[in-house]
């Protein structure tokens, strides 16, 4: 069983990608699994350190902002269009694999266009609410449509259902109790938020959060982990050069046990990436979400309302977002016990724990042609 992955770009298109591999290889030691990629982006680091083997396509997305600089990179992507299809036929017909998996991102659409002119077996997973480019130019054609967010159906011309699948969540993340977690971080019972804005960081929230450790600094009442990512540390370590901060708030660059911050977390702030909101749900966690503004059709916006209409979230935008807000409405979630545990009920009645199981069943139907 040969079977071809395709996306790319950001790891919200990766380690989808990489979690159906390795599931599938817990259940066929033998099947041959390949990627498709770019050189210069985040699978390229990734995807080889698991042992698969990894090709190349030179790519690149549309800019949908006019200006003579878009213009020039429009223009240079339209040519990579026809070079990466070429180079995209060519992989396949070297390969020849019995399935290709499609998971986003501007790269996996020469990949699955040239794999549905072949008369390959196509298969789509869409992480989002909203349907990216790729999904929607792409999905009518396909074989099987997977989507993790039933809302995302509503945007597609499909000629048959598509299964809802849920994301895929790592096992470690469903592995560890609260209380396990909480006694690896040495904390009692007392409250914990965890904040973060992503591995790079994000700059309002760092604000924002800035302004709510100075509000709860020193009062005893709760613990706090903040995330500030790699571009906001120094700056954000600078805002409190003159506060004693207490033992009680640990602000970090990088958050590498996040399974274990979120396991022992009351309350999380953090950005509305789809893989970020299926974990949230499949751990119960209540959560303020702010979506990034910079992505693609703004996504991320689309996403966190279908937490916050499960009753699972507060979603406040990044242009409506400072620290009064953010302090009013922690204040307000925090100490409530009973508006928390509504909340972490709801979003564990939104999650999908058998996401992986799913999928591999889709992609075994188009395997055996079922």
């Amino acid at each position: 069983m040969r079977i071809l992955f395709a996306g790319g770009g950001t790891a919200g298109h990766i380690n989808p990608a990489l979690a159906i591999a390795g599931y599938i290889k817990e259940k066929h030691k033998d099947a041959e699994i390949s990627y498709i990629g770019t050189a210069d982006k985040l699978e390229a680091k990734l995807v080889p350190e698991k042992g698969y083997d990894f090709y190349t396509i030179d790519v690149a997305g549309f800019q949908r902002r006019l200006s003579v600089e878009n213009i020039g990179r429009n223009i240079s992507a339209v040519k990579k269009v026809f070079t990466s299809s070429a180079r995209s036929k060519k992989i396949l017909k070297d390969i020849k694999p019995d399935v290709v998996v499609g998971t986003g991102g501007y790269v996996s659409g020469p990949v699955l266009r040239e794999a549905q002119k072949l008369g390959i077996k196509t298969v789509i997973h869409e992480q989002n609410a909203f349907p990216g480019v790729t999904t929607k130019m792409l999905s009518e054609k396909a074989d099987f449509v997977m989507l993790a967010m039933p809302e995302a159906q509503k945007f597609l011309k499909l000629k048959k259902k598509p299964t809802i699948t849920g994301n895929p969540i790592r096992n470690e993340l469903l592995n560890i109790s609260k209380q396990e977690a909480r006694e690896k971080l040495g904390l009692d019972d007392k409250p914990l938020i965890l904040s973060f804005g992503g591995s790079l960081g994000a700059k309002k929230i760092n604000e924002a959060v800035t302004g709510l450790i100075k509000w709860h600094n020193g009062t005893d009442k709760f613990y706090h982990i903040h995330g500030t990512g790699k571009t906001g540390y120094e700056e954000f370590k600078n805002s409190f050069s003159d506060t004693d901060l207490s033992d009680d708030i640990d602000i970090r660059e990088y958050i590498n046990d996040m399974d274990v911050c979120m396991a022992a977390a009351d309350l999380v702030i953090c950005r509305a990436g789809a893989i970020t909101l299926s974990e949230l749900s499949a751990m119960g966690k209540p959560a303020i979400l702010i979506p990034s503004p910079y992505v693609a059709e703004n996504h991320q916006f689309h996403n966190a309302m279908t937490l916050k209409r499960a009753g699972a979230a507060e979603v406040i935008e990044e242009k409506e977002l400072t620290s009064d807000l953010l302090i009013d409405l922690v204040s307000h979630l925090i100490e409530n016990k009973p508006r928390l545990e509504k909340m972490s009920k709801a979003a564990l009645n939104n999650a999908i724990l058998d996401a992986n199981e799913r999928i591999y069943e889709i992609i075994m139907q188009a395997y055996t042609g079922a």
